[in-house]
């Protein structure tokens, strides 16, 4: 297996930089694994795929405004974004700046001051505050979106799901973007039930994959929770004869997660910590049954795991017809369903 299996062309113009209206007018691509078969679907037609007892997993993770900017002391700007808080003062940050050390101070716009303590890996850095920063967000705080997106974004909410709760992430789950409350009422209606995760994305959003070998690449924890109420729901619609539908990889990387800590006899155990789950083709799905997701970057951790759900080939394949017929990409793109 070699990281460039999973490259593949992708000229910039398929790329969106901004999201469809309503959300679930975006596009789906259906792929049944079975057959190989692909279908051209919209978004508001998924229910067409679903069935009553089926089970939709979703990330209430909600996206913290993490990109701040602030000075150094000498007066050198410095973008700072929030990754991962270690505890009250502490987060892990990737740092914009020359000679970012530890021991270096910069002050945010509203004079809050943070110190450099240790120097991780690449642009990453551990940083302390001298007093919790999540009262400043809202105020200093700008939504970061990925690199790519190159069109500024007038309403901040239209980067988070409808149904984000719990702030932490420094990323949207992009596969429940294209659900509206509209749209999750017909579902349940249709008795399709809905049952909530919570992974908070981190670095490896930002991080492709640089070994010429994946299964040397070192995934970074991120942190996950899946309740006692999910977990029966889970197993009843098993029991039952539903599936469980993971909407976004990181439903995928939560469900699995706590699939690898339950017990013989059940199939997911209530889980909350730190995962670092990193799938790829060979991987055997203990929990899920059937994925939503988005079109994902060449090379990148989140298009192996969907290869390792549907094949390599087959989703490659999927890839270059989803140009030819004009799909958008990443996280204001069209969706994938694989059944």
């Amino acid at each position: 297996m070699k990281t460039s299996d999973f490259d593949y062309d992708l000229p910039e113009e398929y790329i969106a930089q901004t999201p469809v209206e309503p959300r679930h007018a975006s596009r789906l691509l259906v792929l049944h694994r079975a057959s190989g078969e692909l279908e051209h679907k919209q978004f508001w037609q998924i229910g067409e795929y679903l069935r009553p007892g089926d089970l939709l997993v979703i990330n209430r993770t909600r996206v913290i405004p993490a990109r701040l900017y602030a000075h150094k002391e000498t007066g050198g700007k410095v973008e700072l974004l929030l990754l991962r808080r270690v505890d009250e003062l502490r987060w892990e940050a990737l740092v914009g700046g020359k000679r970012m050390l530890p021991g270096k101070k910069v002050k945010l716009e509203d004079g809050l001051t943070a110190v450099i303590e240790a120097e991780l890996d690449g642009a990453r850095r551990m940083i302390r505050f001298e007093e919790a920063v999540e009262g400043h967000l809202e105020r200093l705080g700008h939504m970061p979106l990925p690199p790519y997106i190159h069109e500024r974004l007038d309403d901040p909410e239209r980067y988070q799901t409808v149904y984000s709760q719990t702030p932490g992430s420094a990323a949207a789950p992009t596969a429940g973007l294209h659900f509206t409350p509209e749209l999750i009422a017909q579902l349940e209606q249709q008795g399709v039930a809905f049952a909530g995760v919570t992974l908070h994305v981190g670095l490896d959003t930002f991080q492709p994959v640089h070994e010429d070998d994946p299964r040397e690449h070192q995934i970074h924890t991120e942190w996950c929770e899946l309740g006692e109420e999910t977990a029966a729901a889970i197993r009843k619609t098993k029991q039952s004869g539903g599936r469980v539908i993971a909407v976004g990889t990181t439903s995928v990387r939560t469900l699995e997660s706590a699939a690898r800590h339950a017990k013989a006899d059940e199939i997911v155990s209530p889980f909350a910590g730190p995962t670092d789950l990193f799938i790829l083709p060979g991987y055997t799905f203990r929990a899920v049954d059937v994925m939503i997701t988005n079109f994902h970057l060449p090379r990148s951790t989140l298009l192996m795991l969907v290869s390792a759900f549907a094949g390599r080939e087959r989703v490659l394949a999927a890839y270059e017809i989803a140009k030819q017929h004009g799909y958008r990409f990443f996280s204001f793109g069209d969706a994938m369903l694989l059944d």
